[in-house]
């Protein structure tokens, strides 16, 4: 069912220092996201289970990912209601994401689960 919260993602001017809060705070493990990548840490349960968070750098505040069942109709539906919606970004084996704006402002994401994401 979509809408469903898949990620969220939480801005750090300091990913060190905020990987031990979050990492003290609630035994998070962290992992780069992308091998030589822009700086995204992945936060992880359970040994290595499911991602449940990212750290970025950055300043504005957490961004929610909701998921879609397609990423193309997510955003010109986003767009219909009189959002912002921006294009569509692999993340590579894992799915499409969108970073989106309400009318009002307020960012959130779209995301879309397809194992065949690629860059080309």
């Amino acid at each position: 069912m979509a809408g469903r919260i898949v990620n969220f993602e939480i801005p750090a001017d300091d990913l060190e220092g905020a990987t031990e809060f979050w990492g003290g705070l609630f035994g998070w493990e962290f992992a780069p996201a992308f091998g030589g990548g822009p700086p995204y840490l992945v936060a992880r349960t359970d040994g290595g289970g499911a991602a449940i968070s990212g750290l970025r750098p950055g300043e504005r505040g957490p961004v929610v990912y909701l998921d879609v069942d397609d990423i193309g109709d997510g955003t010109a539906r986003v767009r219909e209601l009189g959002g912002v919606a921006g294009d569509r970004m692999p993340v590579p084996g894992m799915g499409w994401f969108a970073v989106c704006a309400d009318p009002h402002g307020n960012a959130f994401g779209l995301w879309q689960d397809d194992p065949s994401a690629s860059m080309g």
